[in-house]
């Protein structure tokens, strides 16, 4: 048995969970809704606080889909009721971040600056504090899709090993390289 399949999600107040007839999964929350589509063959019961996630068999295709609609749930859940949250500094001399509605503009040593707009259920802030790096802040319900513009904003700027500039995520430790060692 999946050790985290077999975990039955509990939901915290005004939240709720409905599975339709094709297998699509909705929940609603204080901080929005959202649905995604679940493989036939599991079975998602939601009975009183509790929504439980079981496979009809032991083959090796259900067994693998078990855990993952119970974790893809569970985060689903999580999302509509607290939110995800990511952050992203930028370490450089010069790098700057604002944000102007949906537009994320990014200022990364390039010779011109760098305009991202972000999709309509992610919300940024750039705060930029004296004698600190700027921070770039993310909030969403959807997990996957944080993550993704998150991956995709410090995509613009990898940490290089030698200096450490570059875009990196908040508490994230990177590697430092020795330069070059003057020859004789």
């Amino acid at each position: 048995m999946s050790r985290i399949g077999k975990l039955p999600i509990e939901l915290p107040a005004n939240t709720e969970v409905s599975v339709s007839a094709d297998n699509v999964v909705t929940v609603k929350g204080p901080k929005g809704t959202l649905t995604t589509p679940v493989d036939k063959d599991m079975i998602i019961k939601s009975e009183d606080n509790l929504v439980v996630v079981d496979r009809p068999t032991e083959q090796k295709r259900h067994k693998a889909m078990h855990g993952l609609y119970r974790s893809l749930i569970n985060n689903m859940v999580v999302g509509v009721s607290q939110g995800y949250k990511e952050q992203l500094e930028l370490v450089g001399v010069g790098y700057k971040a604002t944000t102007q509605g949906r537009i994320l503009e990014l200022s990364l040593g390039y010779s011109h600056n760098i305009f991202m707009t972000l999709p309509d259920e992610v919300t940024a802030t750039a705060v930029t504090e004296k004698g600190k790096a700027p921070v770039i802040t993310l909030e969403s319900n959807d997990k996957q899709l944080i993550g993704q513009v998150a991956a995709k904003i410090r995509s613009l700027r990898k940490v290089e090993p030698y200096k450490g500039k570059g875009i990196r995520f908040v508490g994230e430790v990177v590697r430092r390289k020795a330069g070059k060692t003057a020859s004789k």
